[in-house]
């Protein structure tokens, strides 16, 4: 005898099928106006005019709305004439020339510091680096450290320089990079 299966479902089951679907649809409908802010309506509140905040002529204190309250704390900010400063001063420098001389061994870059002060002079804490640039895997080749002293308004100009210690340097790629310019008033 062979048996059948039956595959569908039937009237009960797509009820609880159209029910759930139903009920899921409602959620999302109601979770949307919610997010919203459409789904309840937001309380009126009104404040009737004897509460407003008004001077009183015989109070001995004045009230001035647009004075701020001594609990306001106060913000400093500098005035036009004062001068502030980054102690990262990468940005006051810039590198020409970068080189490598073969008979030498060494490596040479053209750096400039330009104080944008016009009342302070700053030292300025130099690092140069010469990076490997095929592949550019973050090692370095070579590192010359400096300090430099630089006048309100000055340009200084240095070449920094780095001996390779090998007698024979094959063909190779490089990069000259500003790396440290930290800047302190003097």
């Amino acid at each position: 005898m062979k048996q059948r299966t039956r595959t569908g479902t039937g009237i009960l089951g797509d009820t609880h099928r159209v029910t759930r679907a139903a009920v899921a649809a409602g959620l999302a409908v109601a979770t949307v106006a919610t997010i919203g802010g459409c789904a309840f309506g937001r309380p009126r509140v009104v404040i009737p005019p004897s509460a407003y905040a008004t001077p009183s002529s015989s109070s001995s204190s004045s009230y001035d709305p647009y004075s701020p309250s001594p609990y306001d704390s106060p913000t400093y900010s500098p005035s036009p004439t004062e001068e502030t400063f980054d102690p990262d001063g990468r940005a006051d420098a810039s590198g020409s020339n970068c080189d490598f001389s073969n008979s030498l061994r060494q490596f040479t870059y053209t750096v400039s510091i330009t104080n944008p002060s016009s009342t302070d002079t700053f030292s300025y804490d130099m690092a140069v680096n010469w990076m490997k640039a095929r592949p550019a895997d973050g090692k370095a080749y070579g590192l010359h450290e400096r300090s430099i002293t630089v006048g309100p308004g000055q340009t200084e100009t240095y070449t920094a320089k780095y001996t390779v210690n090998q007698s024979s340097i094959g063909e190779f790629w490089y990069t000259c990079q500003i790396t440290r310019a930290h800047k302190t008033r003097i």
